[in-house]
C-alpha cells in the first residue's frame, strides 16, 4: 500500500452521527478500528477487526507499524494532536503515511462555554498524569482549562488550590462536554463538593487570597519554598545556574548530587515537559527532594539512589548536566562531559578548594566559562545592619562542541 494507511479520527461525545463526511469515510473504509471502549461503542459491530487501547498507550503505539499494508483507523477524543494519541503515533509512523482528522477539542468546547479566548488560557492535561502536576500552575488572574484523570481529579485540584492560597478560585467542571449527557458544576475551590462523572474537564479562574505571594515559574525560587538541611544551591546561585543550563521543551537534565532537588525541580518548572533525573546517595535528602517535587508541581522528577560516576551507567543521554555534589571526585566531570551529546550543556558548582581545583582543571582542558559568584546579605550587626557574606561559589559552565 502506498500513501497514507493510518487514519487518526477525532470524535466528540455526540458520537458517529456528528462526524463530518470526510472523517466518517476514513472510519468506514478502515479494515481495522482501534480506540478506547467508549469510542468503539459509538460504531456498530460489523465484523471488522477491533483493538482496544491498553495502558500505557505507548505499547500499542510501538506496535502500530505491524499494521502497515492495511487500512487502519484510530479513534481519539476531540483533536488527536491536543494532548492526544496522534503525537505518540507520530513517533513511530511518518506523517506522510497518516491522515489526522481532528474534531473540536475539549479545550475549544469549554473556552466557548466560558467565553474565554484560548490564547489567553493555560491548557494542561492531568489525564494519565499525576494530579500534583497542577501545583505548578496557579497564578493570580490566570485561567486554566485542565483535562481530568477521573472524578477524583477536581476535588484533588480544589484541595491544592485551597492549601496554596487560591481557595477563592472559581472552578467550573464540565462532564461529557459536547454530548447529550453534558453537565456543568460550579463552586469555589474552598467549597468544592459537587458529584461529577469520570469523564470531565475543568475550567479554573485563579483568585489569590489577599496578601498571597505567588510562586513564580521563573528560576530563583526562595530557599524556604524547599525542604532542605542547609546544603542546597542557594537562590541567587540557582538562578544563575539555571540560566547557564538553558531549560527547553522535552529536554532531559541530569542533576548529579541533587541534594533537596532544587535545581532539577526548577529545571522542570521552567520549560514544558522538561524532564530531570536526580542522583542523590543520601536517603534523607532524596526524601526531601521527593516532597519538594510534589509540592512544587513536578511529581515526575526521577530520583536515583546513586553516586556518580558509577550511577550514570545506563541513564538516557541528557541534554544538560548539573554537578552540584561530588564535584571533588576527579572522575565525575569527565564522565559527565563524556555522556553529553554535541551541543549539550554542563554546569558545575564548587565551594571547597578540592572541588574548585577540579573546575579549574575542566576549564583548562575544555574551555567554557569559569566564574566566581559571591553573595552578601544584609543582617543585624548589634543595633545596626551590615553585610554577611555567604561562601563564594566557583562555577564552571561549557557547551560540548
Amino acid at each position: 500500500m502506498t500513501g497514507p494507511w493510518l487514519s487518526v479520527v477525532g470524535v466528540t461525545e455526540e458520537g458517529a452521527a456528528a462526524l463530518p463526511p470526510s472523517s466518517r469515510r476514513l472510519v468506514d473504509d478502515a479494515e481495522v478500528l482501534i480506540g478506547g471502549e467508549r469510542h468503539l461503542a459509538m460504531f456498530p459491530e460489523d465484523g471488522r477487526e477491533r483493538l482496544t487501547w491498553t495502558r500505557p498507550l505507548k505499547h500499542l503505539a510501538e506496535r502500530i507499524g505491524e499494521f502497515r499494508g492495511r487500512r487502519v483507523a484510530v479513534l481519539a477524543t476531540g483533536d488527536p494532536l491536543n494532548f492526544g494519541v496522534a503525537a505518540k503515533l507520530l513517533r513511530h509512523v511518518p506523517i506522510e503515511e497518516m491522515v489526522i482528522a481532528p474534531a473540536p477539542s475539549a479545550f475549544s468546547l469549554i473556552a466557548a462555554r466560558m467565553g474565554w479566548s484560548l490564547p489567553d488560557v493555560e491548557c494542561i492535561s492531568l489525564h494519565g498524569r499525576p494530579a500534583d502536576r497542577f501545583r505548578a500552575w496557579p497564578a493570580p488572574g490566570l485561567r486554566i482549562i485542565a483535562l481530568s484523570g477521573d472524578a477524583e481529579t477536581p476535588p484533588q485540584v480544589a484541595k491544592m488550590l485551597a492549601e496554596t492560597g487560591y481557595g477563592q478560585s472559581r472552578m467550573t467542571v464540565f462532564g461529557h462536554v459536547g454530548g447529550p449527557k453534558e453537565s456543568r458544576s460550579e463552586a469555589l475551590a474552598a467549597d468544592w463538593g459537587p458529584a461529577i462523572p469520570d469523564l470531565n474537564t475543568m475550567a479554573v479562574e485563579c483568585v489569590a487570597d489577599p496578601g498571597l505571594a505567588p510562586v513564580p515559574r521563573t528560576p530563583g525560587l526562595a530557599d524556604d519554598l524547599f525542604r532542605h538541611d542547609g546544603k542546597m544551591t542557594k537562590r541567587e546561585v540557582r538562578a544563575i545556574t539555571l540560566a547557564k543550563l538553558a531549560p527547553h521543551r522535552d529536554a532531559l537534565l541530569w542533576d548529579v548530587g541533587a541534594g533537596c532537588g532544587s535545581v532539577a525541580i526548577e529545571w522542570m518548572r521552567a520549560a514544558p515537559e522538561a524532564r530531570a533525573v536526580a542522583l542523590e546517595p543520601d536517603a534523607g535528602r532524596r526524601a526531601m527532594a521527593a516532597d519538594n517535587a510534589i509540592a512544587l508541581g513536578v511529581p515526575e522528577l526521577e530520583l536515583i539512589d546513586g553516586r556518580a560516576p558509577a550511577a550514570l551507567a545506563g541513564l538516557p543521554r541528557p541534554d544538560a548536566i548539573f554537578v552540584g555534589g561530588g564535584v571533588s571526585d576527579p572522575a565525575v566531570i569527565p564522565a559527565c562531559r563524556a555522556a553529553l551529546a554535541a551541543g549539550g550543556r554542563i554546569v558545575a558548582n564548587a565551594v571547597t578548594l578540592e572541588g574548585q581545583a577540579e573546575l579549574q582543571r575542566a576549564y583548562r582542558d575544555h574551555g567554557g566559562e569559569l566564574v566566581r559568584i559571591a553573595v552578601e546579605r544584609a543582617a543585624p550587626v548589634g543595633t545596626m545592619t551590615g553585610w554577611r557574606p555567604a561562601m563564594p561559589v566557583m562555577q564552571w559552565s561549557a557547551v560540548k562542541r
